[in-house]
C-alpha cells in the first residue's frame, strides 16, 4: 500500500469513526436528556442528513480547489468537533455540533474516490479503492466499538471523547502523510440532467434510501432492545464483518446472473433477517447486515453500470446522497416506530419499506430486459446501455455516429463514479 492509498484509508477511518460514534450509547444519551428512542436517534441522523445535503456540492468544490485541501480540512474539522462534542451543555447544542460534524465529514467521501482516480493508474486503482473502503468500514466499526466498550466505565461523554481522540490521531496521519496532487482534477461535462432523467437510476436512488433506512433503524434501537452491559451489546457491531463477505459475494453473483435478479435476492435476505429478529435479535441483526451490504453492493454497482459515462460521477453522488438521507430520515423514522409500537412494529414498518424497494428493483429489471429486447427505446444519453441485467454493456453511440461498438466497463470506469461502485467488484462495503 503506497503513501497516497494509506493516507486516504486513514481519512476514511477518521471520519467514519467519528460519524457513527454516538450509536452504541444512544440509550445513555436518551436517559440523560429525557428522550425516547426516536429523539435519541437524532444524535446519528443529524450528522448523516447534513452529510447527505452537502456531499454533492463539496464534490463540485473539490474540482475547483483540489481534492487534498478538501480532505485535509474535512478530517481536521470533524476530529476537532469530535473533541468538543462530549462537552455540549444540552441536547440542542449537541445536535448542532453533530450537524457541523456531518458537514465536515462529507469532504472525505466527496473527494477521496476522485483523488485516487486522478492520481493512480488503471492497474493500481482497484486495490487502492478496496483499501479506502476497508478504512471506511473499519473506522465505522471501530468508532462504535470504542464508544460502546468504554461507556460502562467512562460514561457516554468519556467514551465519545475517547473516540474523538482516536479520530484526531487518524486525522493527523492524514495531514502529514497525504501527498500533494500530481494531476489537476478533470472537470466532467454536465451530467446532472442525464443522472436525473433515467427512470432506472431514479429507482435505484430510492432503493438506497429504503435499504439503508431499514438497516440503520435496527441498529439505532438495538441498544434499547438488548439487555446487558453496554460493552456486551456493542459486540453486535462485529456483524459488520458479515457485510464485507456478503458484498464481495453479491458483486460476483451480479456479474454472473444479473444485477436485478441478485438485488431482489438480497432484499429477500434482508427481509428474512427482519423476521428472524422476532425470534432472536442478534440472529436477525446478523442476517440483516449480510443482506443489506450485499444489496447495497449490487444496487450501487448497477448505478455505475447504468449511468452514461459523462454522468457517472453525478449519478454516484446522487446515490450516495440517497444513502445518507435514508440513514438519517429512515433511521429516525424506524426509531420512532419502535418507540410507538415496539420491536414487532418496527419489523412491520421495515418489511413495508423492503417491499417497496423490491417493487422498484423488479420494475427496473423489467425495463432493462425490455430495452434489451427492443420492446422499449433505451434511455437517451450519450450512449445507450443494453444487456445491463447480465452485467455486460453494449454502448450505442449518440445520434450522428455510425457503428455499434461493444464495450465492457473497465475497473476505472466502475470505480470512478464513487465508493459504492467499487463494492460491486468485490471489495468491502463502506460504513
Amino acid at each position: 500500500m503506497n503513501r497516497l492509498t494509506a493516507s486516504i484509508a486513514a481519512s476514511g477511518f477518521a471520519c467514519f469513526a467519528l460519524l457513527y460514534t454516538p450509536q452504541p450509547v444512544m440509550p445513555q444519551i436518551a436517559e440523560e436528556y429525557g428522550l425516547g428512542p426516536g429523539g435519541a436517534s437524532l444524535a446519528l441522523s443529524a450528522a448523516t442528513l447534513a452529510l447527505a445535503v452537502v456531499v454533492v456540492p463539496i464534490a463540485m468544490l473539490s474540482e475547483r480547489v483540489g481534492r487534498r485541501p478538501v480532505i485535509v480540512v474535512s478530517v481536521l474539522v470533524a476530529a476537532l468537533l469530535g473533541l468538543v462534542l462530549p462537552f455540549a451543555p444540552d441536547y440542542e447544542v449537541f445536535l448542532v455540533l453533530r450537524v457541523l460534524q456531518g458537514v465536515a465529514a462529507a469532504g472525505v467521501p466527496a473527494a477521496s474516490m476522485a483523488y485516487l482516480a486522478d492520481e493512480l493508474g488503471k492497474q493500481r486503482l482497484g486495490g487502492a479503492m478496496g483499501a479506502m473502503i476497508a478504512g471506511n468500514s473499519l473506522g465505522g466499526m471501530t468508532g462504535r466499538l470504542v464508544t460502546g466498550m468504554s461507556a460502562d466505565w467512562l460514561g457516554w461523554r468519556g467514551s465519545v471523547l475517547l473516540a474523538g481522540v482516536f479520530g484526531l490521531a487518524a486525522a493527523l496521519v492524514v495531514v502529514f502523510l497525504l501527498p500533494r496532487a500530481q494531476a489537476k482534477p478533470k472537470r466532467a461535462p454536465r451530467g446532472m440532467k442525464a443522472a436525473l432523467q433515467d427512470p432506472v437510476l431514479l429507482s435505484l436512488y430510492a432503493v438506497a434510501v429504503l435499504l439503508v433506512g431499514a438497516f440503520i433503524s435496527f441498529y439505532n434501537v438495538a441498544g434499547f432492545q438488548l439487555t446487558g452491559p453496554v460493552w456486551l451489546e456493542t459486540l453486535v457491531f462485529l456483524f459488520y464483518g458479515f457485510g464485507s463477505t456478503s458484498a464481495a459475494f453479491a458483486g460476483r453473483l451480479a456479474d454472473r446472473y444479473g444485477r436485478g435478479r441478485v438485488l431482489l435476492m438480497c432484499i429477500g435476505v434482508l427481509a428474512s433477517g427482519a423476521l428472524a429478529s422476532l425470534l432472536w435479535v442478534p440472529l436477525g441483526l446478523a442476517v440483516v447486515t449480510a443482506g443489506f451490504f450485499a444489496a447495497h453492493a449490487t444496487a450501487s454497482g448497477w448505478v455505475g453500470a447504468r449511468a452514461p459515462e459523462h454522468a457517472r460521477g453525478h449519478a454516484s453522488g446522487l446515490y450516495l446522497c440517497g444513502f445518507y438521507v435514508g440513514s438519517s430520515i429512515g433511521g429516525t423514522s424506524g426509531s420512532t416506530s419502535y418507540e410507538e409500537w415496539g420491536w414487532g412494529g418496527l419489523v412491520l414498518v421495515v418489511l413495508g419499506w423492503l417491499a417497496l424497494a423490491a417493487m422498484l428493483a423488479q420494475n427496473s429489471n423489467a425495463r432493462v430486459k425490455r430495452e434489451s429486447a427492443g420492446e422499449v427505446p433505451p434511455q437517451k444519453s450519450s450512449g445507450r446501455v443494453m444487456r445491463e441485467s447480465t452485467g455486460e454493456m453494449a454502448v450505442a453511440p449518440s445520434r450522428g455516429r455510425s457503428g455499434l461498438p461493444s464495450t465492457t466497463p473497465t475497473e476505472t470506469e466502475r470505480v470512478s463514479a464513487g465508493t459504492s461502485t467499487t463494492i460491486a467488484n468485490g471489495n468491502g462495503p463502506p460504513s
